[in-house]
Formats: structure tokens, C-alpha cells, sequence
């Protein structure tokens, strides 16, 4: 990817929509190092996971009807054959624990999450980054004096959270209780269905202060618990047993990506970028991430 920015920047600037080349890379790399194969191979699983995640989105915005997810509708239609074309890209044998249809949906799972979450984070970073380009000036500074041309120490890149809060991957949460609770004034039967709004929480003036809406990496430098004035209020990944298992590859993938990029290439908006966060069961660029990029 870095090498294919420098062939369209020739040394000079250029635009460059960012967002389907992150996308091509953290797919690649969730391909190798889960899978032991490449992008190119499981191009048609991840277009038809594309397509899958937008049709759900659709159902889930559509009203109820129960029992209609039975009726021979183009959409359903559709959904059932991408279930299909998936399924018969997996071989395998299922003598022992899990059986085929459950580690095929486990390995769907980690192709969209693996990819999805990861190249969301980055553009993202670099929207903000373009934003700010005092504070983009010091992470170069910064990822320059500690690696120069050494490889990068991710122990040394903890600034992230900053963007996940303003733009986490998934911004609602649902979970399904277990027995009869109570929060606050209201009991909540057995069995009931929450959504937390994760933006809510994260865009939370009495939580995070009256500088909620400013960009500052420097707000999570003495932990999140200090960040959130000793309030669990952070989920980017989730929270409890149900936390992200891979919220430490997408965080390291994310870390050594960002400081490649850095030491390369500088960057700001170009004047065709559009800011229009979606949420397509994760918050992407809707109209895509035109940047200027100069090569340094």
C-alpha cells in the first residue's frame, strides 16, 4: 500500500481516496496471518460480506413482520445465495468440536470484523489527523526520534483511544439480561433486550468534561480510568466477557500501519472530501477519504 502511494504521489502530491487502500490492506493482512492466504484469494468473500452487511443493515431498518425473513423477497433472495456462495468456499471436516456451519460463521466473523474494524480506525485517524496537522506534526516528530528508520516499538504508540471515542467501530452495544434487574428507578424483566448507545456515553460532557468535543491524544496519557473520572464509560471493543478478542491484533496492526504511513508521507483534506460519518453495522467514511498526500 505505502509503496503504491508513493508510485501515484511521484515524489510530489497528490489525492488519493485512502479508505479502499486500507481496506485492500487490512484485508490482506487478516487473510495471511489468520488464514495463511491473501487478499486476492478471498476478494469474493469479502465482497460478498460487503454486500451481506449492507442488505442486513437494510432488513434491520425496514419494519417487522414476523416470519418475514421466510418470504422469496429479492432481498432475502439475495441473502440466502451469498450464505450459499460463502459456504462453498469452505472445505474441511467436522470430527471434532465445532461443526462446518459453525467454524465457516466463526471465519466469516473474522474476516469482517479483522478487516472492517481495523481500516475504519486508521482513515479515520488520518481524517483527524488532516484536521489537526499540529497534532499530526508531533506523532511524525514523535515516531521519527523513537524508530528513525528502525522498526516500530508498538509499545511506544498508545494514542488511539482519542479517535475510538470520537469514532468507534460499532457505535450501539446489545446485550440480553438474565434475570430480573434493576437500574436506577426501573426493573428490567428477564430476558429483556438492551441497546447501549455507545456514542452517547463517549460524547458525554459530564463524563469526559467540558472539552468533550476537542481532539486531544494527550486525554488517555494517564489511563482511561483518569480520562472518564473513575467512570466505566469507555467500550470501544466492548466491555466483560464479551470484549473484542481481537481488539489487541487490530490496536498493534493499527499502531505499526499508522508510523509506516507517518514516515513517509504527510497529508491533509483534499477540497473533495466529503465529512459524512455511516454506520454500515460499523462507522465508515460514507463518500470515502480523498486526502492530499506529499511524500516526504
Amino acid at each position: 500500500m505505502i509503496n503504491k502511494w508513493g508510485d501515484i504521489t511521484k515524489g510530489k502530491s497528490a489525492e488519493v481516496d485512502v479508505y479502499p487502500h486500507l481496506q485492500t490492506m487490512t484485508s490482506d493482512v487478516i487473510s495471511r496471518t489468520a488464514f495463511g492466504s491473501s487478499y486476492e484469494e478471498g476478494r469474493k468473500i469479502f465482497e460478498l460480506q460487503h454486500e451481506l452487511a449492507k442488505l442486513v443493515v437494510k432488513a434491520m431498518q425496514s419494519i417487522y413482520i414476523p416470519g418475514s425473513r421466510f418470504l422469496p423477497t429479492k432481498r432475502y433472495r439475495r441473502m440466502r445465495e451469498i450464505d450459499r456462495e460463502v459456504k462453498s468456499t469452505q472445505q474441511g471436516n467436522n470430527k471434532f468440536g465445532l461443526s462446518i456451519d459453525e467454524v465457516i460463521e466463526e471465519c466469516k466473523l473474522f474476516y469482517f470484523a479483522g478487516q472492517e474494524t481495523t481500516a475504519n480506525l486508521l482513515v479515520w485517524t488520518m481524517i483527524l489527523l488532516s484536521q489537526h496537522t499540529n497534532w499530526q506534526d508531533r506523532a511524525r516528530d514523535e515516531a521519527l526520534k523513537m524508530f528513525g528508520d528502525r522498526k516500530p516499538d508498538i509499545d511506544r504508540l498508545n494514542r488511539l483511544k482519542t479517535v475510538l471515542r470520537f469514532y468507534l467501530p460499532g457505535v450501539g452495544m446489545r446485550r440480553m439480561i438474565h434475570e430480573e434487574t434493576k437500574v436506577g428507578n426501573l426493573t428490567l424483566p428477564s430476558e429483556s433486550h438492551l441497546m447501549l448507545h455507545l456514542m452517547l456515553l463517549h460524547y458525554n460532557a459530564k463524563i469526559w468534561g467540558d472539552d468533550v468535543n476537542e481532539f486531544n491524544p494527550e486525554r488517555f496519557v494517564e489511563g482511561v480510568s483518569n480520562a472518564t473520572k473513575k467512570q466505566a464509560s469507555f467500550f470501544p471493543f466492548g466491555r466483560a466477557p464479551r470484549i473484542c478478542i481481537g481488539q489487541n491484533f487490530a490496536m498493534l496492526e493499527a499502531k505499526l500501519t499508522l508510523v509506516m504511513i507517518l514516515r513517509r508521507f504527510s497529508f491533509e483534506l483534499s477540497p473533495s472530501y466529503s465529512h459524512a460519518p455511516h454506520v454500515i453495522l460499523s462507522m465508515q467514511p460514507q463518500f470515502g477519504a480523498q486526502l492530499i498526500l506529499s511524500e516526504l
